[in-house]
């Protein structure tokens, strides 16, 4: 598959996404990690299983250092489970619903990583529950027959797991950050919240016309 053609496949499954910027730039590398991964026949679905561990590796290792390389390899699993799919031709309803039920957990694994630093739980609870309510609305919409999902926000995977990465560095150079991470996490993801919102509330009720 060519790299233009993966793109294209990329945006048709995310509702019409633009690939440019932090997106392409991301895809451009999810790319070139997928080609030999490809080559080794290996699964998306167990690429997937295999950030799930990942993620559980962070939450055990989160009193070392370590736990900084759990989360990057985790997030990378779990990036390019989607393009491995899409480069191999294996895109599925199940794999789908896999990922994104395995996402979800892995979310929930960086919250209480995040609260296992010492973030106040009240501002984890509100950082994981926005992230939820955020996928949640992507997907019920995308159920109730919404095609146009392409709505990106400053509050996304990759922001979430920044936030996380910054907490555990500056651990690492004894930085107490964690609080201020946290009501950062917390205020983009109530933000993108409400960017959703906004974004899937007039489509919905054009459909309903």
């Amino acid at each position: 598959m060519k790299k233009s053609e993966f793109f294209n496949s990329w945006a048709n499954l995310h509702g019409g996404a633009q690939v440019k910027g932090i997106v392409r730039a991301w895809l451009e590398i999810s790319f070139l990690l997928c080609k030999p991964l490809a080559v080794l026949r290996v699964s998306p679905n167990a690429l997937s299983i295999f950030g799930l561990l990942l993620g559980i590796g962070l939450v055990v290792s989160i009193e070392s250092n370590w736990a900084i390389a759990f989360l990057v390899f985790s997030l990378i699993a779990d990036g390019i489970d989607g393009s491995l799919a899409i480069l191999t031709g294996k895109v599925s309803r199940w794999g789908a619903l896999l990922d994104g039920f395995i996402d979800r957990i892995v979310e929930a694994l960086w919250a209480f990583s995040l609260y296992l630093l010492g973030a106040p739980y009240q501002l984890v609870l509100i950082a994981w529950l926005g992230a939820f309510l955020q996928e949640y609305m992507r997907s019920r919409a995308a159920s109730l027959g919404v095609t146009q999902l392409g709505v990106v926000t400053i509050g996304e995977r990759p922001i979430r797991a920044s936030i996380l990465f910054i907490a555990l560095v500056a651990r690492a150079v004894d930085m107490d950050l964690v609080t201020l991470l946290s009501q950062i996490w917390a205020v983009l993801q109530v933000i993108s919240l409400f960017t959703v919102l906004n974004f899937l509330r007039p489509l919905l009720q054009q459909s309903q016309r």
